[in-house]
């Protein structure tokens, strides 16, 4: 089931505003739900509300490398210490990559937990993108401690700072989820998610998962390049520019390509 942007976050103006608005909701004060931060004693406190919170924790959820021919699709599962804690968070896609190489250390030091989990080429092509995309995510919440989910390790080792618990100080804590997209995450419970259309830029939680998600893969790509030099990883992260095409007809494909992508500008 496809989801719209929930209608509380329909004029937010930035990730930072986003934040503030998504966790006035799990605090459980829907008259606030669509407030971009009037006051300050009304958006951080995650507990403040009458009925009680939704949850102890927002975490923000984003993923890179759907559509490239080559490599691992990863995703990341980012809490923040505070949703002003970074005003420069926005979309990865909207930063060069040498902008978000300066801001990687950075947004690492800017969330209270994170966790960046992967699914490969192999997964991918046994299970489709889509559930391989879905995969990497609960990998990342399993590593940060979500409770129900028993996935295996990833052939690249899940980089993870703090645990859902040690941000909310109780071995248990309810966690809402904000993800990047129109759609919930496949066998994880549907009341602790939120998907978010266009997320990445409206969400700073989610805006961090971005950045550290693509930075995590474009480095491990640039790896992948030192193996494989003549198909420009190092330049296309695995997408089908020209050169990986050229590439691909000259050397055909390596360990590392999707088999179950089909590109056209491959069959003519």
């Amino acid at each position: 089931m496809k989801f719209k942007l929930p209608e509380f976050l329909e004029d937010i103006a930035t990730p930072v505003e986003g934040e503030v608005a998504m966790r006035n909701f799990i605090a459980g004060s829907v008259g606030d739900a669509g407030s971009t931060g009037k006051s300050k004693s009304q958006t951080l406190d995650l507990f403040a509300a009458e009925d009680g919170p939704r949850a102890d924790i927002l975490v923000g959820i984003d993923e890179v490398g759907r559509g490239p021919l080559a490599g691992p699709v990863v995703a990341c599962a980012a809490v923040l210490k505070a949703p002003d804690v970074m005003p420069a968070l926005n979309d990865s896609k909207k930063l060069t990559r040498k902008k978000r190489e300066a801001m990687f250390d950075d947004v690492k030091e800017a969330c209270a937990c994170y966790a960046i989990a992967s699914a490969s080429e192999k997964e991918i092509d046994k299970m489709n993108i889509l559930e391989a995309d879905f995969l990497a995510m609960r990998r990342a919440l399993q590593a940060l401690g979500l409770p129900g989910i028993s996935e295996s390790a990833p052939e690249i080792p899940v980089e993870v700072k703090g645990s859902f618990a040690d941000v909310a100080g109780k071995p248990v804590p309810r966690v809402f989820i904000a993800v990047d997209g129109n759609l919930k995450i496949r066998n994880v419970p549907a009341e602790m998610q939120m998907p978010v259309v266009k997320g990445d830029g409206r969400i700073a939680s989610i805006s961090a998962a971005s950045i550290l998600a693509k930075v995590f893969r474009d480095r491990y790509m640039d790896k992948l390049a030192e193996q494989y030099p003549a198909y420009g990883f190092e330049k296309n992260a695995g997408y089908p520019s020209p050169v990986h095409l050229d590439a691909i007809r000259k050397f055909g494909f390596t360990p590392v390509h999707r088999r179950s992508f089909h590109v056209k500008e491959l069959e003519e």
